[in-house]
């Protein structure tokens, strides 16, 4: 019987169970846990920040993150169409606007040639959203922010171990956020992070994550917070994949590399990008576009590769198009081409850190099969 391949699946044979039943026997199981602190100071030091902030999911991140800069009503906020709706929803919760960007077709990260057409005299941040497995070309943003006064949000939530020009993703701007769900190089189950290099935002994030509790009147609050709190297990379970991190790296460069060329010289796929001047990709996961000419597009692909029992997951689809965002009048009538383009013959195949050579054989060439 064929064996289903999963489009990820984490490894956990470290020190995950260890620190886990210390835990247990130790009864520490909440938010007051020693290993949450121990975890954000860890984790901050490795992507080059002062601060670490740990929250309960990388969305709530997101949130907290736009809290913290103070963003609100009438501020506009340039990011990519192309990306999670956790970034777009965190800023129109916050009563500001979202204005859009689309794609660059080679990076498939947000097309930075685009930024300051979208500058106006209402936008207060840029926020950019590192895809896949290549960063987003940091240096004409930094100038932007510089020559406008803008603030920058850095979504680096897939880009664990990732750097630009040899510095850390997650160590640019004013401040950054990461996730921690399974399919992420550290996985804590659910879980996400707050960095920041600035004590004053730091302090918020962790007010506000926690109900905006008072230092010395608990129960008496001049803000309205979030429970947001990360539980000691949850660290407990990052500490010991951050120990791992660099292991984990090379194994999904390697997978990576070795995806390229089980697929290479084949005329209908677009493969990811290998490397720019400033990063190699780190293949947070192994997407591929279908050509033009290939007569189905993913939706297709992956129900043919279902059959298979392969696992796959869809692009992302474009924040533009979102009927979310219709509903309350945002973006109607906007257009950014590669970005559909993308959503619509773009998936990726499995590419958890648990997945082996014979796996990936074997979806190559069933996924050779489909297409042909």
């Amino acid at each position: 019987m064929t064996e289903p391949i999963p489009v990820n699946e984490p490894l956990l044979d470290g020190n995950e169970k260890k620190y886990l039943i210390e835990c247990i026997d130790t009864g520490w199981i909440s938010s007051e846990g020693p290993f949450v602190k121990e975890f954000e100071e860890k984790f901050a030091a490795r992507v080059g920040r002062k601060y670490g902030v740990a929250v309960s999911n990388g969305s709530v991140a997101l949130d907290t993150a736009v809290y913290a800069l103070g963003l609100g009503k009438g501020d506009e906020v340039i990011m990519p169409t192309f990306t999670i709706i956790s970034c777009a929803a965190a800023i129109v919760r916050a009563g500001a606007k979202p204005v859009l960007v689309d794609s660059d077709p080679v990076t498939w990260n947000m097309d930075v040639n685009q930024i300051e057409l979208k500058i106006t005299p209402r936008t207060k941040a840029i926020m950019v959203v590192h895809i896949y497995g290549l960063p987003v070309d940091m240096e004409p943003i930094l100038s932007l922010a510089e020559k406008y006064g803008l603030k920058i949000i850095e979504d680096a939530a897939e880009m664990h171990g990732q750097t630009y020009k040899g510095k850390p993703c997650g160590s640019f701007g004013d401040i950054s956020t990461f996730s921690f769900y399974p399919n992420k190089h550290i996985t804590t189950g659910e879980g996400g992070m707050v960095v920041t290099d600035d004590e004053e935002l730091a302090e918020k994030c962790r007010s506000f994550r926690n109900l905006c509790f008072q230092p010395k009147k608990r129960f008496v609050h001049d803000e309205l917070g979030f429970n947001f709190r990360f539980t000691n297990l949850q660290a407990a379970l990052g500490l010991a994949q951050l120990e791992r991190l660099d292991e984990f790296v090379e194994r999904k460069r390697s997978m990576g590399r070795r995806y390229t060329e089980l697929l290479a010289g084949l005329d209908w796929v677009e493969l990811p990008l290998p490397k720019t001047d400033y990063a190699e990709n780190i293949y947070w996961v192994y997407g591929i576009i279908l050509k033009d000419h290939v007569p189905f597009g993913a939706d297709e692909a992956m129900r043919r590769l279902a059959e298979h029992k392969i696992g796959t997951r869809p692009f992302f689809w474009p924040m533009h198009e979102q009927p979310v965002f219709h509903k309350m009048g945002l973006f109607k009538g906007e257009r950014y081409p590669v970005a559909e383009r993308m959503a619509r013959r773009g998936f990726y195949i499995p590419s958890g850190l648990a997945l082996t050579e014979e796996q990936m054989e074997r979806v190559v060439t069933d996924l050779k099969g489909i297409i042909a």
